[in-house]
């Protein structure tokens, strides 16, 4: 069966410092016409970050668009400095948001984190072998991050309790305990 649809024409909404916003009009394969709503956001990175004595990084903050606090594994967009490379984009936000370099970097996956609305790729790391960072790199004017970490004990707990509601950061924990449990290996 063919899915494809065609867009016909767009129309931009909202220009802004992280998304753009358009309203698509498209051809479905059938031939009605549709609109999708299309937020574009830079590509992200997030990196479980295992620390010497095995506990992962979390980082506290405030969500915005869901007006509340989050516990969260770090995680940033890719930028100019990266030129499309993850893998730098992550060593880069490491170092901005928990001051650490890592020795080790190995992929875990790769994903559309909303594929109904969002056209945002993140490719999640994990990171282990840390060492603090020789030379800090700014964190970003309107971060405003408090560091945590947890065992994946602590982890899976926090999850049973509803306290992990960021998809990233859920898959970052089922990860690690499949990982801890030698059921599953880094992709590359």
């Amino acid at each position: 069966m063919n899915f494809e649809e065609k867009v016909t024409a767009v129309s931009p909404k909202y220009h802004g410092a992280i998304i753009d916003v358009e309203n698509q009009t498209v051809a479905l394969p059938d031939g009605r016409i549709a609109h999708r709503d299309v937020v574009h956001h830079a590509n992200a990175v997030a990196m479980l970050a295992i620390t010497e004595d095995g506990k992962a990084i979390f980082e506290e903050q405030w969500r915005a668009p869901i007006g509340k606090t989050t516990l969260e594994v770090p995680a940033g967009k890719l930028d100019d400095r990266d030129a499309d490379n993850a893998k730098e984009a992550a060593i880069r936000e490491l170092n901005e948001e928990t001051r650490y370099v890592a020795t080790e970097i190995h992929k875990i996956a790769g994903f559309y984190t909303s594929v109904g609305f969002t056209d945002e790729y993140m490719t999640l790391y994990m990171v282990t072998g840390l060492k603090p960072v020789a030379d800090a790199l700014p964190q970003d004017a309107d971060e405003n991050i408090v560091l945590h970490e947890y065992t994946l004990a602590e982890a899976k707990q926090l999850l049973a309790d509803g306290k992990l509601d960021d998809q990233k950061t859920v898959m970052a924990v089922y990860y690690w305990q499949l990982f801890d449990a030698g059921l599953v290996t880094f992709e590359d």
